[in-house]
């Protein structure tokens, strides 16, 4: 028995209908996508590529709140520096003497920053720099102005992070650093007992941090510390001195564990340097 041919066509146009239907909505889907990076791209001046696993809905969502964040920086930037500046901003956040804070294309400050641009040099943030969430980026007193902090672009430190200190800092370009890393580019005199060690002023060498480096969290970095590029700090370890390019380094006091170069990765002297 035949199926009536009214029957069949519709059925036919309904799976029709439905196919066009699904390849509509995965062209558009990969349309906006596609629209999104650009924007994101152009905001922050580099090629970016978003995870097609996140949904669409929790997208709009995330980008909301980013430009809410963007709008807050290019308002407070104008307002505290005279010029708007290409900044995503959290709520909570705070700018002490902003006139010495210098900011890059596409940075990120979370929630809670407070950021004090009291020194000599200032503080610059280089583009895409990431700041996270109550971290705090400041210098010295007033009976001594530190020299600067400086971040090269593409550099992040986690959440509840300190860079401090009344020498200069300088953290490279492309370093990521995980949460509660300390800086500390001061020391304190302790010789005479029969003086507070309060009144016995301190010394100053400064921090440098190199390019292309990882830090783990809870990292601390002694006045002095200088790491050279394209290392590697364990979570928890407390740096002094050089440390050589290329290391690998933890512990407390920090030691060379190896080199990240094929031809060095064996040498036993490495194991042994203390930083």
């Amino acid at each position: 028995m035949g199926i009536p041919a009214s029957i069949g066509l519709s059925g036919v146009a309904k799976g029709l209908s439905t196919r066009d239907g699904l390849l509509i909505g995965s062209w558009m889907s990969d349309f906006t996508y596609r629209s999104l990076e650009q924007i994101i791209g152009r905001l922050k001046g580099r090629t970016f590529t978003l995870d097609r696993s996140v949904p669409l809905r929790l997208m709009v969502g995330i980008l909301v709140r980013r430009g809410s964040w963007l709008v807050r920086g290019l308002l407070k930037t104008l307002f505290l520096q005279g010029r708007p500046r290409l900044v995503f901003m959290a709520p909570g956040v705070n700018l002490r003497n902003a006139a010495m804070v210098r900011f890059g294309r596409g940075v990120t400050v979370e929630r809670g920053v407070i950021i004090d641009g009291l020194s000599t040099h200032g503080v610059e943030l280089g583009d895409n720099v990431m700041l996270g969430a109550y971290t705090t980026v400041q210098g010295g007193a007033l009976s001594h102005l530190p020299r600067g902090i400086r971040f090269g672009k593409n550099s992040a430190c986690g959440a509840y992070s300190h860079i401090g200190g009344g020498e200069m800092i300088t953290i490279g370009e492309n370093v990521i650093m995980g949460q509660h890393v300390s800086f500390h580019a001061e020391n304190h005199n302790f010789d005479q007992v029969d003086v507070p060690i309060r009144e016995q002023g301190v010394s100053r060498k400064g921090i440098v941090i190199e390019d292309d480096c990882w830090v783990g969290g809870n990292a601390l970095f002694l006045d002095g510390s200088h790491v050279g590029r394209g290392c590697v700090v364990a979570a928890g370890a407390v740096v002094r001195g050089e440390v050589p390019p290329y290391s690998v380094v933890g512990g407390v006091p920090a030691r060379v564990l190896r080199s990240r170069l094929p031809q060095e990765s064996s040498a036993e002297s490495l194991s042994r340097h203390v930083v």
